[in-house]
């Protein structure tokens, strides 16, 4: 008798244990929201949608305000879809993060004010004044080559930007196939400098990190760099010792933009 009275116990552990789960599992589930905004299908928290009070899409989670579904069920959201990936990621981090060379503030700003977030909407609108005033700026560039291995070549540039897209080609350009930018050759934000390098029988000099792997010769960097900067709309200002009839065997270089 007491051994089945130990079995019954059991069995009903097990089925309120069973319940429990299942319990916690339906709540997880219905704490998932999937919204169709213009076609593309996003799957979130509810507390990430919720996050921010009086905003259109807490309003939509909370009944305050309606949304039609699409076919399958999902709220259907009729805005951009590719900037809403934006308006999630803010959500999520709580600030404005945007990837390099992002150029829809315009779109962006719109979208955060549809969706009724100040905060963001502010955050894009200042990050748009910021990149006008700073495009008004002027931009200069300095290209030296010292010939010396204690100073190699050295990259200026007062907008870290273009030393961002000097490293990104270098990276492409580089005969070791590098998975990315050799932080050894960074100075600052704003400046590269290539010290590592050894000469060849011919008087190429060759370009190693510290581990001695060889990246490029020091002519492709400049040629690169100079490449570049015209790509970028850069004007050339002074060039010093262009004898050799090559602005890329010239001492400096010196651009504005």
């Amino acid at each position: 008798m007491e051994e089945k009275a130990n079995r019954r116990e059991n069995e009903c552990e097990e089925k309120n244990s069973n319940s429990e789960g299942s319990e916690k599992d339906k709540d997880y589930k219905t704490s998932l929201i999937t919204l169709n905004v213009g076609g593309y299908l996003y799957i979130t928290q509810k507390q990430t949608l919720t996050k921010y009070p009086d905003s259109f899409l807490e309003g939509i989670i909370n009944g305050r305000i309606m949304c039609p579904f699409d076919a399958d069920g999902h709220y259907f959201i009729d805005r951009d879809g590719l900037l809403f990936r934006h308006i999630l990621n803010f959500l999520r981090n709580g600030e404005l993060l945007l990837p390099e060379g992002f150029r829809e503030n315009q779109l962006l700003a719109h979208e955060a004010e549809f969706f009724q977030l100040k905060v963001l909407s502010d955050a894009v609108k200042s990050r748009w004044e910021k990149e006008q005033l700073a495009s008004r700026e002027t931009t200069f560039l300095e290209i030296t080559d010292s010939h010396d291995r204690s100073q190699g070549l050295r990259i200026f540039c007062n907008a870290p930007d273009f030393i961002a897209k000097i490293k990104s080609r270098i990276v492409l350009v580089s005969k070791s196939r590098l998975d990315g930018f050799p932080e050894e050759f960074s100075v600052s934000s704003n400046i590269l400098q290539f010290k590592y390098f050894i000469k060849s029988e011919n008087g190429t000099r060759l370009v190693l990190k510290e581990d001695n792997t060889f990246v490029c010769t020091l002519e492709t960097l400049k040629f690169e760099a100079i490449m570049t900067a015209l790509k970028c709309g850069f004007r050339l200002l002074t060039s010093l010792d262009c004898s050799k009839g090559s602005i890329v065997h010239s001492d400096a270089l010196h651009f504005i933009k």
